[in-house]
């Protein structure tokens, strides 16, 4: 198992780390890290592990193994493995992770300005976008536009906590998407809360501490997918 030191700090930029093993594919398992594994629409994390003697191998993105508990970082093409025992300083690329926090926690408020169940999402740097069960409801994207930015300025913090895998099942309005399942496994849940009541739901992924570091967001493409989902698409207009 792979200690995931972003669970508990998201602003994590480095950390000491033990390679446990290189996996067949040429993937480095590190007994911690704060590189965030591929999942729920979030990309992996890139950056670099760098060794004792100065050298630096190059990461092109962070998975989960196949038991879903240890954390494989995935290096670029043609570098020399470091052996079983190998300690490294782990430098994440943070002004990417950074962004991905950003559009994140904004997507969340997306949520909440349109009340459908979601159906999809996807995460970018720069954008990102939810798909809606919004079947012939009417889209207002100034509407949503000015909702989402005020809900972004109200300076709301983000906190997470958690229940046992019970209590969510006795609570299934929590879970807004359906088709992202919630982060289960260890026999608890992870909720991420903005604001005292602005949202809440079962999210594994990494946000920012307050809404305030959003930024200005704006309203990208919206698109019919189907007969009742609608995209809707925003970015960070920075």
């Amino acid at each position: 198992m792979t200690t995931a030191l972003f669970r508990d700090d998201a602003y994590l930029k480095t950390c000491e780390a033990s390679v446990v093993e290189v996996n067949e594919r040429g993937g480095i398992v590190l007994d911690q890290t704060i590189f965030y594994a591929t999942g729920g629409g979030q990309p992996g994390d890139t950056g670099t592990l760098r060794l004792a003697d100065g050298s630096e191998i190059q990461i092109a993105t962070t998975v989960y193994g196949d038991d879903k508990t240890t954390i494989v970082h995935v290096p670029a093409d043609g570098q020399t493995l470091p052996e079983a025992g190998t300690l490294v300083t782990v430098e994440l690329d943070w002004a990417r992770r950074y962004r991905l926090m950003r559009m994140h926690t904004a997507l969340h408020l997306l949520s909440v300005a349109l009340p459908y169940p979601v159906t999809g999402g996807q995460i970018g740097d720069d954008d990102g976008r939810l798909d809606f069960d919004m079947g012939d409801a009417a889209l207002d994207k100034d509407a949503v536009a000015t909702a989402v930015n005020e809900l972004a300025s109200g300076n709301h913090a983000i906190t997470s906590e958690w229940i046992t895998d019970e209590e969510l099942d006795a609570n299934p309005g929590l879970v807004k998407t359906m088709s992202v399942k919630p982060p289960r496994g260890s026999g608890k849940v992870r909720l991420v809360r903005i604001g005292g009541d602005v949202d809440l739901q079962p999210c594994g992924g990494t946000h920012v501490a307050n809404t305030s570091e959003i930024g200005q967001l704006e309203l990208g493409k919206s698109e019919k997918k189907g007969k009742q989902n609608r995209r809707v698409r925003i970015r960070l207009a920075d």
